[in-house]
């Protein structure tokens, strides 16, 4: 079942399966992570860039549940999360905290779950 909103915009949450709720949970976890630091270093340029990564992981999550070419979000996520772990070596390589392994293993389960979503095509709306 659709349920309308206030900007117009039908949430389709009726086709998501299982998969997509754990991808959905995923993100909201590194979305969140890179929000919080990106306010905790709000003065300087990466913080930024943790306000920017934090917006596309959310952004994608809302896509998805409004089923707005989530087959396209599945595959631009792949490379824009695993382009967050790339950046992520560049910039602590050797020191990396806890968090920072935590929010990559979590990164990773999602290029998982983003590469079984895009392979299945989505067959659970009919959606290419």
């Amino acid at each position: 079942m659709a349920t309308q909103t206030a900007g117009g915009l039908s949430l389709r949450t009726e086709s998501l399966t299982g998969i997509h709720w754990v991808g959905i949970v995923l993100a909201a976890i590194s979305g969140v992570i890179h929000l919080a630091l990106g306010v905790s270093f709000i003065g300087d340029p990466l913080g930024w860039a943790f306000i920017i990564a934090g917006i596309g992981f959310l952004g994608g999550i809302i896509g998805v549940i409004v089923d707005y070419r989530r087959r396209l979000l599945y595959l631009v996520g792949i490379p824009f999360t695993a382009g967050q772990i790339v950046g992520w070596y560049v910039v602590n390589a050797p020191d990396f905290s806890a968090l920072g392994i935590g929010d990559k293993v979590v990164q990773v389960l999602l290029i998982a779950v983003l590469i079984v979503l895009y392979r299945r095509g989505d067959a659970t709306t009919g959606a290419t």
